[in-house]
């Protein structure tokens, strides 16, 4: 297909504000970074040793609340056990320079067992916390219990681990307070730039996908209990090696520093410090470290009391986190979208084959006693367009999830391009040429709408985790969909900022973008106005008719079935009870006793 750029995105007068906002925020973050580096070098200068050893210690813990952000600011995974893995790293070196002493290789050692024991021990942990179906309640339990566990670990080793007292004494890397500070403070400068780079990226912007709508990444082909288990491996890593910083300089460790009680901390630290924003977990870490420093020993409880009451306060009237609102006047609060350039994406001749999409045998579907769906035998092709019809609890949207996720149906087969989905899950079922759209919009609120289709981009196009691809690529009926409801001018726009049936026609044009051959249409125009709805049935027939898509549409408006279906299905009571055209079924006898609520499926008439 011819390459079709669309530039208007870059140029028009809408995008000049950001580009504005963009080159002061980008100011802003030179100046402070600045600031920050005259710190970090000027540092041993400007404080004393009593304060220099608070600081170390308080970046080693900074970057354990970094990687709580990332993984609950960034992903809405609530863990307690950021903690666990910080102690693995701490307790690697102390056992290992308690036991072995302290060499060059023994050095090697310990870091050898920080990283691999963090990373399998978060990978057994994303494993039972993430498996299908779990739920994110369970997945913060898990992680609860962990830090638990690996303490009474602790406490029963005896002399090996030192139990309730720790190791101290061991012989340790031999530096100077100021080297000390500078390798910290590097080391916590380099995370955060991680961090940032992360979070920025195409990659990053999949994590606040997972974090807004799981299901809708599902059901865009994304792994999601994958990507979680691969990033609680390298938060895990990454604060194990904070650990094994923060035991290498102090040289004591004790099961505090893997207890629930720091997992928990670190918590209200993201919280205080502004949860999804990096820097705020960052300079929270290290400033309320050094105010417990030299607060806790002159009112050591009425300090705990302040702290948990800051962080009731901040929940309650700044949810947002107190970083944020310092950072507001210097335009750093929020991140400014960049307008990417639009360019349409080649159809592969497979997208648009002949012959069956979608073939259902003997489909049926229980809750219990209840039989919602009664032995579904269907077909449909590619290029029709099937008006799925019925009254209220038909069993129509049930149907469509037995078509999409291989473990909602009791009994029968379903194929889609050929292929049986057996069990499989819907991420699956999407890479064998699904596409759904769900009755309400089911797109990411806190997504712009260049990111929102972006993220639907993921199965065609492995995001990247250093940048932000300039150009979004499209299949030309996606970019129908933007151009005929003018979305293509709103492409920085926040998608919780769009009218109700723009965020309709956001979720059908990300659907589109995972080029499928077979697209589940639940009642599309649902709220949509008289013209909007022309718009869509529009797109809809063309879908069909014109790129060869298998489209199965459940809608109401029976005057839009008739003008774009190619074929009429009627569902009753769990069962098909008749199909053929729209003459034909409205015409029928038996539909119109249906609809007048005084039928019973076929076979069960007296």
């Amino acid at each position: 297909m011819a390459d079709t750029s669309l530039h208007h995105n870059q140029t028009s007068p809408q995008s000049a504000a950001p580009v504005r906002a963009r080159a002061a925020s980008l100011h802003h973050v030179v100046l402070l970074a600045a600031m920050g580096a005259v710190l970090l070098v000027a540092g041993p200068w400007m404080f004393d040793t009593y304060l220099l050893n608070i600081l170390i210690k308080a970046f080693f813990f900074a970057i354990a609340a970094i990687t709580v952000d990332i993984l609950w600011g960034y992903t809405g995974y609530l863990t307690f056990g950021q903690s666990a893995f910080f102690g693995i790293g701490a307790y690697a070196a102390g056992l290992t320079f308690t036991h072995a002493g302290f060499s060059a290789s023994t050095a090697l050692l310990a870091m050898g067992t920080t990283l691999l024991g963090c990373a399998a021990v978060a990978g057994l942990v994303g494993w039972l916390s993430f498996y299908r179906g779990a739920s994110p309640f369970f997945a913060t339990v898990i992680s609860l219990v962990l830090p638990i566990v690996l303490t009474q670990l602790l406490l029963s080793g005896g002399s090996f681990t030192g139990s309730s007292s720790g190791l101290t004494g061991y012989p340790t890397f031999d530096g100077s307070i100021e080297a000390w500070y500078w390798a910290a403070g590097s080391l916590l400068t380099v995370a955060g730039v991680i961090g940032w780079v992360l979070v920025r990226s195409d990659a990053g912007r999949m994590l606040l996908a997972i974090r807004d709508n799981e299901a809708r990444c599902t059901y865009l082909g994304i792994n999601t209990s994958r990507v979680k288990t691969t990033l609680l491996i390298a938060m895990g890593v990454m604060a194990g090696i904070a650990g094994f910083g923060y035991s290498s300089f102090s040289g004591v460790v004790a099961p505090e520093l893997t207890g629930f009680a720091l997992g928990t901390e670190l918590i209200i630290w993201v919280a205080l410090g502004g949860r999804g924003t990096l820097w705020g977990p960052l300079a929270s870490g290290v400033l309320v470290n050094v105010a417990t420093a030299y607060l806790s020993s002159s009112m050591p409880f009425a300090w705990q009391l302040i702290l948990g009451a800051a962080f009731v306060v901040v929940i309650v009237l700044f949810p947002q986190g107190l970083i944020p609102l310092l950072l507001q006047p210097f335009g750093l609060s929020r991140d400014v979208a960049r307008a990417p350039l639009l360019r349409e994406r080649a159809v592969t001749p497979g997208a648009q084959a002949s012959g069956t999409a979608l073939r259902m045998r003997g489909v049926t579907k229980n809750f219990g006693a209840l039989k919602v769906l009664r032995g579904i035998d269907f077909e449909a092709q590619s290029g029709e367009l099937v008006g799925l019809i019925g009254p209220n609890g038909a069993g129509k949207t049930t149907l469509m999830r037995c078509m999409s996720d291989g473990i909602e149906r009791s009994g029968g087969t379903v194929e889609l391009c050929g292929i049986d989905i057996r069990q499989l899950p819907p991420e699956v079922c999407v890479h064998l040429g699904l596409g759904r759209k769900f009755q309400n919009a089911n797109i990411f609120e806190s997504l712009t709408v260049a990111e929102c289709l972006r993220i639907a981009g993921t199965r065609l196009e492995r995001p990247s985790l250093l940048r932000q691809n300039p150009v979004l690529q499209l299949p030309a009926y996606a970019l129908h969909v933007l151009h005929t409801t003018a979305l293509d001018h709103k492409l920085t726009t926040v998608a919780r900022d769009l009218s109700h049936g723009e965020q309709q026609a956001l979720e059908l044009a990300m659907v589109l973008a995972l080029k499928p051959r077979v697209v589940l249409l639940d009642e599309p125009t649902a709220g949509l106005t008289k013209t909007e709805r022309t718009q869509i049935g529009e797109l809809l027939s063309s879908l069909a008719h014109q790129h060869g898509l298998c489209c199965l549409l459940v809608e109401h408006d029976l005057d839009l079935v008739a003008q774009i279906s190619t074929r009429i299905v009627v569902l009753h009571q769990g069962t098909i009870v008749m199909q053929g055209s729209f003459q034909e079924v409205v015409n029928s006898p038996l539909v119109k006793t249906i609809y007048s609520g005084d039928a019973r499926p076929q076979g069960e008439h007296a």
